[in-house]
């Protein structure tokens, strides 16, 4: 095993997962949704509270995995979630109310996320998260950067693409897609973008004030 390897497993090995949450995985895996990994969302719940973000989106709602870390970031953050499997927000419901996430706390929209996020208020929200439809990643984050509010945060979650998006040979249109992402990112004026290797990779992308 390689040394970034090593790492990658350590990151993800050290974070103790709330119980509640690893219940949550556990049935995210026996449903075949791949979750954020333990380390992604222990970084997802930081960035939650030390934005001390109130509003928080998220595209992508599985059983509520990612949603139950971001929510742990701050006891006072309320949370849409947008998915198209009207399943998937059912128990999520109920993994939230196990959780002890009171309802008014959340907020479910059934529905694409092409179709939904165009009607969504713009500078809204302190932090979205895109986790859906790698194929659609561009798409959504220019929806994604349109909702924040200046000065929030999107993250989006599995950045790195099953380590393909490292490797140039790798031509396949998510990983091309995900590389074109980045690269166009780290040239623009409007923000400030960082690429984390938890998991995935979650780039995270700050939206800058006039």
């Amino acid at each position: 095993m390689s040394d970034h390897d090593l790492n990658w497993k350590f990151a993800d090995e050290t974070v103790v997962e709330p119980e509640a949450i690893a219940r949550v995985r556990l049935q995210s895996l026996e449903l075949g949704i791949d979750p954020v990994s333990p380390a992604v969302g222990a970084q997802l719940s930081v960035l939650t509270g030390v934005g001390r973000a109130s509003s928080i989106i998220e595209i992508g709602t599985g059983v509520g995995v990612s949603g139950l870390w971001l929510l742990a970031g701050n006891r006072h953050a309320h949370l849409t979630s947008i998915d198209s499997e009207a399943e998937y927000h059912q128990h999520a419901r109920e993994n939230f109310a196990d959780a002890g996430i009171a309802p008014t706390r959340t907020r479910f929209i059934a529905g694409r996320a092409g179709e939904v996020l165009p009607r969504m208020n713009e500078n809204s929200y302190d932090i979205v998260l895109v986790d859906a439809d790698p194929e659609s990643a561009i798409e959504y984050v220019e929806h994604a950067l349109r909702l924040a509010l200046p000065g929030g945060a999107v993250l989006v979650a599995r950045a790195l693409w099953k380590g393909r998006v490292a490797d140039p040979a790798r031509r396949d249109p998510v990983a091309s897609g995900f590389r074109t992402l980045i690269s166009e990112l780290a040239g623009s004026n409007a923000v400030a973008t960082s690429l984390s290797p938890a998991g995935e990779g979650l780039l995270q992308i700050v939206k800058l004030g006039a």
